[in-house]
């Protein structure tokens, strides 16, 4: 038999930027055991792609969401709420990079538009998301369990890219007070650390050889990481076997960080 606490039947999961990369990654694996899965993507065609894929194996539903717009992250958690009835856990996955050309210019000579451009999605998209769904799961009174896609940049220098580095920190400092201010309502909040996966938003990096030949030796596992390798932790999260499991940060870089 099944190790019952990893089944997901009737919980119900809410995925931003999940029509691809990490997220995609996580909804198919979570829409597999058993759960509903709504993702939030900005992007019409994707959205569409994304559902069908996932409509093979379960319940899903696909919302057009810039988590960027406090008013439209209101909207689109409640049309989720209705399609769904309740969530169960939420995965605030979307995020931006740094804008390459911009940041040659380095720290000294960023702009404040781009800064709020990556801090707005990264950061305040998360607040909006997480708290929608914290203010749903105290009124639910059944607990629940929130989670945010940081980056291994919040714990190693990242030159060039301060304003993805601070966005990334910040939410796990987030994740850490939530974790103490919801944990006697039966919900746990955790932050995701991942290395070098292949994205989307990672693709031109990993076509620059120089790029490639440099960092790719120093990745122990000796392969870039996938969307793949992020099924599991998503589905432990939004489950039972994770119910005591709060506050943490779980790095995801094919032992990247320790080398």
């Amino acid at each position: 038999m099944p190790y019952k606490p990893f089944d997901l039947t009737g919980k119900n999961v809410l995925i931003t930027g999940g029509n691809s990369g990490i997220g995609l990654g996580m909804a198919e694996a979570l829409v597999q055991a058993g759960a509903g899965v709504c993702i939030w993507g900005t992007n019409a065609e994707k959205n569409a792609a994304a559902l069908a894929e996932l409509r093979r194996h379960g319940r899903a539903e696909a919302m057009l969401c810039n988590v960027a717009d406090e008013a439209e992250v209101a909207a689109r958690f409640a049309e989720t709420l209705a399609a769904f009835g309740h969530i169960d856990a939420c995965f605030a996955n979307a995020g931006v990079g740094s804008d390459r050309q911009k940041a040659k210019a380095g720290f000294a000579g960023m702009e404040f538009e781009e800064w709020r451009r990556v801090l707005n999605v990264n950061l305040d998209g998360t607040f909006f998301t997480l708290r929608a769904a914290a203010k749903h799961l105290v009124e639910r009174g059944q607990g629940g369990s929130l989670a945010v896609t940081s980056s291994l940049a919040a714990i190693m220098g990242q030159a060039r890219g301060e304003h993805y580095a601070a966005s990334k920190g910040a939410v796990i400092a987030m994740i850490r007070a939530l974790a103490v201010e919801y944990g006697r309502n039966g919900i746990r909040a955790n932050a995701i650390l991942p290395g070098w996966i292949e994205t989307p938003m990672t693709a031109r990096s990993f076509a620059w050889d120089r790029f490639r030949d440099a960092v790719l030796p120093r990745v122990p596992a000796r392969r870039w990481g996938s969307k793949e390798d992020f099924g599991g932790i998503a589905v432990y999260l939004a489950s039972d076997a994770s119910a005591y499991h709060s506050g943490d940060t779980f790095v995801i870089d094919g032992a990247y960080s320790l080398f």
